[in-house]
């Protein structure tokens, strides 16, 4: 095989499928099957898991199932709801129809429902549901802006939080936006309702931390007062009381190893 012959073999290992630059076709490259296909799709849908054995790989997948489960109920559910009021009043899914291909609800109402909307508005014993119901539209139409300004208000400080928090612990931008994923999926879950085991892990360990942390700290001071004291014990002791002699200034005798003596060096 000559040099042009290796550089097309390489350029054919290296971009599979195709032309190898020889004119000859190349084979394209297999796609993974089975626990490798599967464990594939769970790195790209979790980046920042790990699956180093089946075990880990079927809890995903067992999580992923229930939750599907639960959301597929959700669905039924509610398209079971829509359908018994379709069917026992077919107006109210010619209205809602209508308002998909995007003409007018209100002239709709009046068109489908005709007098019926204006006996109801006349009916003295409806007048008063008809203006609860206005009044409890008007509140939620207002505590939708008080929500919208306040979201925009906070979103603009955790955006500055993010920013600040990435500078000062060097987090690159894939590491953020992972981290906001995960933040938004559990919240997501928590407004219907799911909290799966991963979640409740994040907030246990979160809440831990600082005890933990704080436990730490008081070990290690502990430690070393511990060592401090049997660094002091260790140290040889010097008798700093002068020797007086006996009788006429003669040297006093030596005198034996006291208890604490021995104590010191058995240390």
């Amino acid at each position: 095989m000559d040099r042009e012959e290796n550089i097309n073999a390489e350029v054919g290992d290296v971009y599979p499928g195709g032309d190898n630059g020889a004119g000859e076709a190349l084979e394209p490259a297999p796609r993974p099957r089975g626990r490798d296909a599967m464990l594939d799709r769970l790195k790209k849908k979790y980046p920042g898991e790990e699956f180093p054995d089946d075990d880990h790989i079927y809890d995903r997948l067992n999580q992923d199932w229930d939750t599907m489960e639960a959301e597929n109920r959700g669905l039924k559910e509610n398209q079971g709801k829509f359908a018994d009021m379709f069917y026992n009043d077919p107006r109210s899914s010619a209205l809602f129809l209508r308002w998909r291909d995007g003409e007018d609800p209100a002239v709709n109402l009046i068109r489908l429902y005709g007098e019926e909307i204006s006996d109801a508005i006349d009916d003295p014993q409806r007048q008063e549901e008809i203006a609860k119901a206005n009044r409890e539209y008007m509140e939620r139409v207002a505590k939708s802006k008080q929500y919208e300004a306040e979201y925009e208000e906070n979103l603009k400080k955790s955006l500055e939080l993010l920013e600040k928090i990435q500078k000062e612990r060097g987090l690159s931008d894939d590491t953020i936006d992972e981290a906001m994923d995960t933040l938004m999926k559990m919240a997501t879950d928590a407004m219907l309702g799911r909290f799966s085991e991963e979640a409740l892990d994040f907030a246990l360990k979160g809440k831990g931390y600082d005890r933990d942390v704080a436990l730490a700290r008081e070990e290690g001071n502990i430690s070393g007062r511990n060592s401090r004291i049997s660094e002091e014990l260790r140290k040889p002791q010097r008798d700093t009381v002068p020797h007086f002699g006996g009788a006429n200034n003669k040297p006093a005798p030596e005198r034996g190893q006291s208890i604490f003596d021995l104590a010191r060096e058995a240390q």
